[in-house]
Formats: C-alpha cells, structure tokens, sequence
C-alpha cells in the first residue's frame, strides 16, 4: 500500500465520521472522563507518550465510533510484553509511521551521493479495551489525583507560563497578530467554564502558528485549513491537560462543509491540519515543561 493509498483510507475514515456526526462531537471531542486512563490523549502502552498528528486523530475517531474509553492504544506484541492479549476476533486499526530512509545515487557530476526521505508504512495497534489481562489500563482502576479546578488551574498557569497577552472584553474572540495579543469576552459571559477555555484553546492555537512556522496564507484552502488547526489544536490541548471538552458544537459545525470539501480534494489536507495542530500544542506545553524543569521559586500573592 503506497501513501496516497493510505493517505486516502484516513482520509475517507474521517469524511465518514464528519458526515455521519448527526449533531453529535466532530470524531477529535469527547467529554473527557475524570479518569486517569481515560483523560488525555490517545497514548501509547509501550512509551506512555501521546501519538501525534493524524494517528491522533484517527484513535480518536475509532475510539468515539467503537465506544472506546481507555486512551491507551498498543501493538499485538506490545500488549503480549505487557502481560495480556488481545480478545480472539478483534479487529487493529491501522496508523502511520514515518520511516527515514536513505540511499546512494549518482550526481549530475558523476558523484556519489545520500539522499534522505521519509518512507510512510503503517503498523496496527489495539485498544485496551480489545485486551484481556490488561484492566489497569481500563477506566475506573485508578482515581485521579488533581480535581477539576485545579485542572482549570493549569490552563491559567499555561497563558501566563506562555507570556501570552490575554485581555477580556468585548462580545468577540479572536486572536490579533497586529498587537500579538488574544481578546475574549469576560468569563462570566460564557455558558460554563468548558466553553471558556475551549474557545480561549482555539485562539492560543492561532496564536502559536506564526511562532512554530506557519504560514496559513500560503496554503490552499487557508481559511478552512487555518480553523480546523485551531479546533484540533483546542481538543488536543484540552485532552493533554485534563480539561472537559464542551458539547456546544457551534465552532465547528459553522466549518463543517469547508472541510469536508477541503479533504475530499486533497487527502493531505486532514495530514497537514492535524501535524500542524499536533506542532502547535507541543510549543504551548514546551513553556510549562520547562517551568516544572526549574527550581521552584519562593511564590508571591497578589489580589
């Protein structure tokens, strides 16, 4: 199978969740459950780290059509070394893996040469869900240890750690690249604490694509391409720090038919949307890592 092949499968998977929503969570959101194995992103069992890019948005979507609520994912053998197996008649799903690879050719000057490229294969991996002999990785074995407001608590802690010029008021959102600054309506003008900082999540995501690199003015589709970033951003970034994703769907379905229209002429359009979000949300939690990396400085109130 060639990448355009796999490319077009993912591609396809996704259209078909989009298309069959029926008002319910676009297949990236989910009400995050208050579990530790269930509140994050879709990881995997082998390093404990989040799967990147479009392989996580494609577990989200297979977690959301086949009722998955584990965020733990792992290969065939992965959960044999982990002391389980896999229950007869389940079915993997497939993600990516970009292989470097390299080669000798010659020149135009007769030369021997290296060229380096990046070869796209795809290994299959199962939820734990699909396992046996795995149930500390089920929701419901371990109780979380922070509580919601402290949750909510990271986020505030992010903008700041981030130096992130935040101000509110007004009736819009919006991030301004003229002042390098994102404005959103009072808190208190919001329906619930979710949807604050769901819309605040997607306005730190448009704040960060000029610092990671991109330039949405020089993509096709750029204004669709530029929310989806933003949306998926948002999820990823609500998911990575334990905070409950809204059900107010109103961002995303006001998009819905450019995307859809964007994916099905280009099938690396959904790719380049979730790399790029994925990129985004590692350069807003670069700025707490390195915050819980130094030492811990005497804190002061303020009123």
């Amino acid at each position: 199978m060639n990448a355009n092949d796999i490319r077009t499968i993912i591609t396809n998977t996704i259209i078909e969740s989009l298309e069959a929503g029926n008002g319910k969570f676009p297949p990236w959101r989910k009400p995050w459950a208050a579990d530790p194995n269930g509140l994050g992103l879709a990881t995997s069992l082998s390093t404990g780290k989040p799967y990147n890019g479009i392989n996580q948005l494609l577990l989200q979507v297979l977690a959301m059509q086949r009722g998955y609520q584990s965020k733990w994912f792992s290969t065939f053998q992965q959960v044999k070394t982990a002391g389980g197996s896999v229950k007869k008649g389940e079915k993997a799903v497939q993600v990516v893996l970009f292989r470097p690879v390299s080669r000798e050719r010659m020149n135009e000057n007769g030369e021997q040469v290296e060229d380096k490229f990046l070869v796209m294969r795809t290994f299959s991996v199962f939820n734990v869900e699909q396992t046996t002999g795995l149930d500390q990785f089920r929701i419901g074995f371990a109780q979380p240890s922070d509580t919601i407001f402290e949750r909510f608590e990271a986020m505030d802690r992010l903008v700041a750690a981030a130096g992130i010029d935040l101000r509110h008021g007004g009736n819009r959102a919006f991030y301004s690249p003229g002042i390098d600054s994102i404005q959103m309506p009072h808190r208190q003008q919001f329906e619930s604490s979710e949807t604050y900082y769901q819309t605040l999540a997607h306005e730190m995501t448009h704040w960060s694509e000029s610092r990671i690199g991109f330039d949405r003015a020089k993509e096709e589709n750029a204004y669709a391409l530029g929310e989806l970033v933003a949306e998926l951003g948002a999820s990823f970034l609500l998911a990575e720090l334990g905070l409950p994703a809204s059900e107010n769907i109103d961002n995303c379905t006001r998009y819905l038919d450019h995307w859809l229209k964007a994916m099905r002429g280009d099938t690396r359009f959904i790719f380049k949307a979730a790399a790029t979000a994925s990129k985004a949300v590692d350069f807003l939690l670069s700025h707490i890592r390195k915050e819980a990396e130094q030492p811990v400085a005497e804190e002061l109130g303020t009123c």
